[in-house]
């Protein structure tokens, strides 16, 4: 089955060498402006899941409007049919653990109640990698339409605003034109939010700070000492802006790239230099979503930021001697 890739090419060149391309040309996923309320990100109706790390940021690369991917099979088992002369697209898949049979120590397989051996989880010394062809909807026929269920603009900005209460990082309105984090302070800094267009911008610019703080030694522990310039600094700047993309896409409240064109040439030359940076910088992303994303579900913290619904609140703290080391101009 013909596919859009080229197999001499090893997978995370492919993505890096495409997003080189599309920064450059100002496409790359997180340089076009998500509406709110519309989920993007790739993901496959038949399982139930949505991809992960560089398959997604891959998947989203291809500019496809429908969000929906599957294989050739899976597409058959909805009485559906990949049209004639599509090109499929691969993603890649690592397993880094295995079960396997427990045994003692002659080698021999303990057996459980049943009389089967009892299995075990070990984690594999060279990952094994497995590959898959994926097609987008619409180049599939007999597919139903594609539905979008919206969440009113209050309950999606309530959901946000809960995870902000329990980040543990204080929020100050301090600043007149620029957003940043500070890993000094562990803390984020913005304008007023009534100098933000909407809600959703609002948000999507605290995520984007809040992706940064989740570098900080008590959480996720990143290399947080670049400055503007550095490779490290593009570096972080490269996770903080996939994960906000991810971020945004899960809560709905969008995704607005802004003033971030600054740190294209550098995002630039760091994929040419080591292109499987886009892989570990995806990686990195995603795990960001899920600390932030787990957030959901804690108990409200006491911290700088006080949420109110339904419209936020936040109580600023004035400090005017933070230096910017993470930020947005507005």
């Amino acid at each position: 089955m013909p596919t859009n890739q080229k197999n001499k090419v090893p997978y995370h060149e492919q993505i890096a060498n495409k997003l080189i391309e599309q920064l450059k040309q100002g496409t790359a996923p997180w340089q076009l402006p998500w509406k709110p309320g519309e989920p993007r990100m790739p993901h496959n109706p038949v399982s139930g899941t949505k991809y992960k790390g560089s398959n997604a940021i891959w998947l989203a690369m291809q500019g496809k409007q429908d969000p929906r991917w599957m294989t050739f099979k899976q597409a058959n088992s909805l009485d559906a049919k990949v049209m004639k002369g599509q090109h499929g697209t691969i993603v890649q898949y690592w397993k880094l653990f295995d079960k396997v049979d427990k045994t003692d120590s002659n080698g021999k397989k303990i057996l459980g109640a049943d009389g089967k051996p009892i299995k075990e989880t070990i984690k594999l010394e060279k990952p094994k990698v497995f590959s898959a062809v994926v097609f987008n909807a619409v180049q599939i026929e007999g597919l139903p339409e594609l539905e979008i269920k919206t969440e009113p603009d209050w309950q999606r900005h309530k959901r946000a605003e809960k995870i902000l209460n329990n980040i543990g990082v204080a929020i100050h309105h301090d600043q007149l034109d620029n957003a940043y984090y500070s890993p000094s302070t562990d803390s984020i800094h913005l304008p007023a939010k009534a100098q933000f267009e909407t809600a959703d911008r609002y948000l999507a610019t605290i995520y984007h700070e809040a992706a940064h703080s989740t570098g900080h030694s008590s959480r996720l522990a990143r290399d947080m000492t670049g400055r503007f310039g550095d490779e490290s600094y593009a570096k972080e700047e490269l996770r903080a802006e996939i994960a906000s993309l991810m971020i945004g896409d899960e809560l709905q409240i969008g995704h607005d790239f802004g003033q971030h064109a600054a740190y294209v040439d550098a995002w630039i030359k760091v994929l040419q230099d080591d292109p499987k940076e886009i892989l570990r910088a995806s990686r990195d992303a995603e795990k960001v979503q899920s600390y932030v994303m787990g957030l959901e579900h804690e108990q409200h913290s006491e911290n700088t930021a006080k949420l109110n619904h339904p419209k936020s609140n936040i109580t600023s703290t004035i400090s005017t001697n933070t230096k910017p080391e993470y930020q947005i101009e507005l």
